[in-house]
This record gives C-alpha cells, sequence and structure tokens, in this order.
C-alpha cells in the first residue's frame, strides 16, 4: 500500500484530495491545524487506512514529530502533498504588513520546511515524489493578490530547483497550477480577475489532477489544471512580455 502525507487535509482541496487517494487504496496522513477537522475525516476513512494529526506548517518541530508519526506508522513515504495555504486579496497597500507575512510564512516557509523535513523519509522510499500546490498566479504576477502570487512563484522556482536537485536521489518533486478554485479561500476576494473570471474549478477537479500526476510515470514538473489555466500557460511561453503584461493586466482590469 501506498503512503501519502497531505498537508491542509481537513477542508477544500486538501479533503477531497485525501478522499480521492484513500479510494485508490492509498494510507493517508491527514494533518491540519485544524486537528478535529482532520480527525473526523479520519473517522470517515478508517484508521486501517489513515493516521492524523495538528500540523501548522510553519512550525519545523511539527513537522518533524508529525512526519516520525507518520513514518513510524507506514516506514514508507511515497508521496509528500504539501496543499496547506491562504490567501489575502486586494489592493497591495490595504492588506496589512502582518498579512502580507503570514502569507510567506504559510505559503512559502511552510513548504521549504515540509520538503527539508520530509526528505529523509523521501530518500529512503523508492520513487518517492513531493507535489506542491502552486497556481495560476504564479504564470504572471498578478494585481489584488501580488503576494499571494508572489508566494507560488516562489513555489514554482522551489520545485524546479528541487526537481533537479533530488533527481540523483530518486525523488520527484512536482506542482499543480490551478486557478480560482470552489473553496472557501476565495470567499470575498477582492480581486478584479476574479470578478471577470470566477471560480470554476472545483476541489474535486484538483484532486484527480493531483492523483494523475501522483501515478504517471513521466510527468511534467508543472502541471496547469483547467482550460483557462492551459491556455494561459502556454501562451506565457511563447508570447513575448509585454503581451503577457498587457493580457494580465486586461484580465485584472
Amino acid at each position: 500500500m501506498k503512503c501519502v502525507f497531505i498537508t491542509g487535509a481537513g477542508a477544500g482541496i486538501g479533503q477531497e484530495t485525501a478522499r480521492l487517494f484513500a479510494k485508490k487504496g492509498w494510507f493517508v496522513g491527514l494533518y491540519d491545524r485544524d486537528e478535529d477537522a482532520v480527525k473526523r475525516l479520519a473517522e470517515e476513512i478508517g484508521n486501517k487506512q489513515s493516521i492524523y494529526g495538528k500540523l501548522d506548517v510553519t512550525d519545523v518541530d511539527q513537522w518533524k514529530k508529525s512526519l516520525a508519526a507518520f513514518f513510524n506508522k507506514t516506514s514508507q513515504l511515497d508521496l509528500l502533498i504539501n496543499n496547506a495555504g491562504i490567501l489575502h486579496s486586494g489592493a497591495f497597500e490595504n492588506i496589512t504588513i502582518q498579512q502580507h507575512q503570514q502569507l510567506i510564512n504559510i505559503n512559502v516557509q511552510g513548504v521549504i520546511n515540509g520538503c527539508h523535513s520530509a526528505f529523509p523519509y523521501l530518500q529512503t522510499t523508492p520513487h518517492s515524489r513531493v507535489i506542491n500546490l502552486s497556481s495560476a498566479s504564479a504564470i504572471y504576477g498578478q494585481p489584488d493578490i501580488s503576494t499571494y502570487s508572489a508566494s507560488k512563484f516562489a513555489i514554482r522556482g522551489l520545485t524546479e530547483a528541487l526537481d533537479n536537485e533530488w533527481k540523483v536521489q530518486g525523488i520527484r518533486v512536482l506542482d499543480i497550477m490551478p486557478l480560482f478554485v470552489k473553496t472557501a479561500m476565495v470567499t470575498d476576494m477582492k480581486a478584479a480577475s476574479f470578478r471577470k473570471m470566477g471560480a470554476k474549478l472545483t476541489p474535486n477537479d484538483v484532486a484527480k489532477t493531483i492523483f494523475q500526476v501522483a501515478k504517471d510515470k513521466s510527468p511534467a514538473t508543472h502541471t496547469p489544471v483547467g482550460l483557462s489555466t492551459r491556455l494561459l500557460y502556454t501562451i506565457s511561453g511563447f508570447a513575448p512580455d509585454r503581451f503577457n503584461h498587457w493580457l494580465n493586466g486586461l484580465i485584472s482590469k
């Protein structure tokens, strides 16, 4: 039985991803700041196929404790899914500096903490993988979610670097890039791009993509999710920077 460790498993994408992997026969580690939420999910899945715990991804000690408990139960870590993340939207100057810092601490430092803490376990598991949750906002910087966008660019860069660096260890590091998803994260979004494009993807859509990337023999380092994201990703790779700047400015007006 393959084993997956999922952060932010208490709701939204993380929760649906956990359900899908469990349905496909994986043993799932459910971790979230909301311990009650992952406890309920573990009861739903069953204790023979799951383990749960409280995890603040900004706390390295909690990472080490959670991973040790998981590995003690499974003796392997086939897949780490760095899903936990937050979003603050609105004019850059209207978002408090504390909120900007919180975005970076959770969305970037949390993933760094996870990759660094999980490395010894990934290294001892043949053909192990990491899947990070990036975003369509990592294709081109997005107004009104500027620091969130920057955090996802950081994840994109970290993914690319580690996918090359850890290749010698037999570890793949990948990311997926969805556009807006119908979760609590986009409630009361203050971004023109969201008002224009809306949230067409569901958590289950993203979960299916994560599972596909997990089982593909030779997945791409980046996987856009949804037609709109695939188009934007493709255009950005070929179009001049001025065109990308104009297009993203048009979307965000």
